[in-house]
């Protein structure tokens, strides 16, 4: 009996140790991913001082020509993913965004810029999607929601690290040398990702009615695509997340210049303090979101709507209140808390939409709900904040870009709305509903 439990706990700790290396490597390969986008808005003075590039144009680089690739490419990645070795896809979309992210530290004009931007774009659309997939089926139902937590900790490391790393490089050797170096850690870490994991059985974790997993099948491309887009619960999920990205993303691309321009921070301090801003505020707040959700989504569904509802409730007037305060110090204390409120949503709508559909439709939906808010908020937030800004400019205005910051306020208000409505949805509909809706 003492082996036997033995030989049980021994396996339990194998299954446990095997959990955190897929995980701890995903969260790693995130981290790179998250690590090129906020490299660059951090860098954005020196290149657009080097390249001449406007406000407008270094919205639409960050934004727009970023999330075309990015959004649409996830989809076929997707449809792809699901039929062949998740592992491989993941580590090829690294290998390609950071080749591109090389490609990006010796491009000497704009059109090469938003060349190597597109690519970057294509490359990490098949980064997330396939990761989403292999975590759902490595952890069991219960321990998803700090799964994600831990997993999405990867943008505010990898943002992190982009400022204190990259900026220390940019410093000593100059912007350019910050992506190179990035680059090839990138390029490197494809391999070992690809090396160190296995792809886990599709829905070995989910039980059906009898308690037995659930027989794997692949999903069809259309259906999957109409079932998304006609599931109030997962359309809603997308369309909320995507107002709050409009904010999180207009005001994440263009925060170090704002500083820099209105609030007198210099790149030293950025590379010091809005590090730790983003450490402490956007990571502590994904990472606490995702232990909240275990807990709340045990006694109601409704909890994968409601918390980012009252989160963003939170957040709105201390994000007008950093738009608006006269010094940088006082702003980054402002900002840490918005931070803290804004990024819930993202580790809530990521659960909640691999928790509502089958296995064999979890890479797909998961593309389908970065097309949908990554779309809106990556693609549209930044380039409306630069377009805002040069327009503002044209007309004579003063204190532009703080003004166009000013302005994405009310999609707070949208993404709050769409939010409850999601919750008024949930508690509508058992579990075992949407389960077979799906």
């Amino acid at each position: 009996m003492d082996s036997l439990a033995d030989a049980g706990s021994g396996g339990a700790r194998v299954s446990a140790l095997r959990g955190g290396v897929v995980l701890g490597t995903l969260t790693f390969v995130y981290v790179l991913n998250f690590l090129d986008r906020q490299l660059l808005t951090f860098l954005a003075k020196p290149i657009k001082d080097t390249l001449h590039i406007t406000d407008g144009q270094f919205g639409r680089l960050t934004g727009l020509y970023f999330a075309f690739f990015y959004c649409f490419i996830a989809i076929p990645v997707g449809w792809f993913a699901d039929r062949t070795n998740r592992v491989a896809v993941v580590s090829l979309a690294c290998a390609i965004w950071s080749g591109a992210t090389i490609a990006f530290g010796i491009a000497t004009t704009y059109p090469q810029l938003v060349a190597a931007r597109m690519t970057v774009g294509f490359g990490e659309a098949g980064g997330v999607p396939p990761s989403y997939a292999i975590i759902t089926d490595t952890f069991q139902p219960g321990r998803r929601g700090f799964a994600f937590g831990i997993y999405n900790f990867g943008p505010p490391l990898g943002a992190a690290l982009g400022v204190a790393f990259g900026g220390a490089i940019a410093i000593g050797f100059g912007w350019r040398a910050a992506f190179l170096t990035i680059g090839a850690i990138g390029v490197v870490t494809a391999v070992a990702a690809f090396l160190i994991m296995r792809d886990p059985p599709r829905g070995g974790l989910d039980l059906n009615a009898a308690g037995v997993a659930s027989a794997y099948e692949k999903a069809a491309f259309w259906p999957t695509v109409w079932m998304f887009v006609t599931n109030p619960v997962l359309m809603l999920a997308a369309l909320a997340s995507g107002a709050t990205q409009f904010v999180t993303y207009g005001l994440g691309n263009f925060a170090v210049l704002f500083l820099q321009e209105s609030k007198g921070m210099t790149l030293a301090d950025v590379s010091v303090w809005y590090a730790l801003t983003l450490l402490v505020g956007m990571g502590g707040g994904i990472v606490i979101s995702g232990r909240v959700l275990d807990a709340v989504t045990k006694r109601s569904r409704t909890g994968y709507a409601l918390a980012p509802a009252i989160a963003l409730a939170i957040a709105m007037p201390f994000y007008v209140a950093f738009v608006w305060a006269p010094g940088w110090p006082l702003a980054l204390a402002l900002l840490t808390v918005v931070m803290l409120f804004n990024y819930v949503y993202l580790s809530a709508s990521v659960a909640l939409v691999q928790d509502e559909v089958r296995p064999s439709q979890r890479v797909l939906c998961g593309a389908l709900l970065l097309l949908v808010m990554n779309f809106i908020g990556l693609g549209l937030g930044p380039t409306y904040v630069g377009f805002a800004s040069d327009w503002l400019k044209a007309q004579g205005h003063s204190h532009t870009l703080q003004t166009a910051l000013y302005s994405i306020t009310p999609f707070y208000l949208i993404a709050i709305a769409l939010f409850l409505w999601l919750a008024r949805v949930l508690r509508r509909e058992s579990p075992s509903a949407a389960k077979v809706a799906a």
